[in-house]
């Protein structure tokens, strides 16, 4: 369904020590990496597509986080979800809420929400059974 998301930073290599980490807990592998562009991208090992892109905004303008938006990606079980949050508020993340069951959500919903340091509000969740 989707080709990719880009997320808009203002800071290349906080957002690098931000996202890197992240999306290795993941399981995401490095697609490219040009600092000086400067922007980067993940993908999965399983499929070319889709990337999640980090970089400065095209219009060259300062980044902003958008109200209402928020970007959610799989984990492979609840102690990644765990791992995932705390490493986000381990470098430079804030909680917007910890990880748990979310039950109006489905009875397996297993999620953790952050901000990036842009504001860019993120969830790494599981929809399986503990």
């Amino acid at each position: 369904m989707l080709s990719h998301v880009y997320i808009g930073i203002t800071d290349f290599e906080r957002a690098w020590n931000f996202y890197a980490p992240l999306m290795d807990t993941l399981g995401l592998r490095v697609r490219f990496c040009d600092p000086d562009k400067p922007w980067a991208a993940w993908v999965s090992e399983k499929a070319p597509r889709p990337l999640l892109v980090i970089g400065a905004a095209f219009n060259s303008q300062p980044a902003t986080s958008g109200n209402g938006q928020m970007i959610a990606l799989l984990a492979p079980d609840r102690a990644i979800v765990d791992q995932a949050h705390a490493l986000a508020l381990a470098n430079g993340g804030t909680c917007e809420g910890p990880p748990g069951l979310r039950p109006h959500y489905h009875p397996d919903y297993y999620g953790a929400y952050f901000r990036d340091p842009d504001g860019n509000k993120l969830c790494v969740c599981c929809h399986d059974p503990a």
